[in-house]
């Protein structure tokens, strides 16, 4: 029996870390007074809630023999745990935190290319299962234009993602009979750029939109995330409301090793609904 097993690397706790930078900045208060804000924006907003997407998926999983892929697939709906926060400072400043988590396996039959296709000399027989988790956190300053019902933010800051892919399968190594079994595992810091613009309608019935883009270069951990949403936010109590929206996330991330290499392509759309505290 042949077996080719990458294990993972370690990696630090960025997320703890990126999370209690979070909860700092949103203890912190300003000595000065402030001005009256726009009806459009919280002093502070605090949201739960969950994002029901349907995804695309692509992976590969290579090892010094070959490599392993899936075409498209679409797995079914999926729904992720999201945490979201705000915090305003003085009228046009402020801090922005998201965080999500998307897991998926996939079991399935690989048949020559149908599910899992050879390349090199690997051949994927019989059953074959590939899992994949990412965790997603993002802290963000944001710049607020305008003072009326409608504002417009531009953002800067930084996003944490952990990956953690395996896959397993019966493959044909140069006419031999084996397993390939390959975990890959790591995280990064990234640069991130964000656009939004809020739209109040009246006091407790609200409008945004927003666009961040993730991107790092270089590197064994390496690739994109882009998140798009749109939506309504609804406030029945004075502190307590519903928001709905509709987002669009696209997620292409590579790690490379001396003797092996992982991607992972995500496409998610569907609707996020949550509970939003503000004060």
């Amino acid at each position: 029996m042949l077996l080719l097993r990458t294990c993972p690397l370690a990696s630090p706790a960025r997320l703890t870390k990126l999370g209690a930078l979070a909860s700092a900045g949103f203890l912190f208060a300003p000595a000065l007074a402030w001005a009256e804000p726009s009806p459009a924006l919280d002093r502070f907003s605090f949201s739960v809630g969950a994002f029901s997407a349907d995804p695309k998926f692509n992976a590969s999983v290579s090892s010094p023999y070959g490599a392993l892929r899936t075409r498209d697939l679409e797995p079914g709906r999926v729904t992720m745990p999201r945490v979201t926060a705000d915090l305003l400072i003085g009228d046009s400043h402020g801090l922005s935190f998201d965080y999500y988590r998307y897991k998926r396996d996939y079991f399935g039959q690989a048949a020559g290319s149908e599910s899992f296709g050879g390349f090199g000399s690997v051949t994927a027989l019989g059953n074959a299962s590939l899992n994949v988790k990412l965790d997603f956190a993002k802290l963000s300053y944001k710049w607020w234009l305008g003072s009326g019902n409608t504002v417009f933010g531009l953002g800067a800051g930084a996003a944490y993602y952990r990956i953690d892919v395996g896959a397993n399968a019966n493959v044909a190594v140069n006419g031999r009979i084996g397993t390939l079994n390959e975990d890959s595992s790591d995280d990064a810091i990234a640069p991130l750029l964000e656009v939004g613009v809020r739209h109040a309608i009246s006091p407790d019935l609200r409008l945004f939109a927003d666009l961040s883009g993730v991107r790092k270069g270089g590197g064994r951990f390496h690739g994109n995330i882009y998140n798009a949403s749109a939506g309504v936010e609804w406030f029945p109590a004075k502190n307590v409301g519903l928001v709905l929206a509709y987002g669009v996330t696209n997620i292409d991330l590579a790690r490379e090793s001396s003797t092996a290499e992982t991607r992972v392509k995500v496409k998610l759309h569907g609707p996020s609904a949550f509970v939003k505290a503000r004060f």
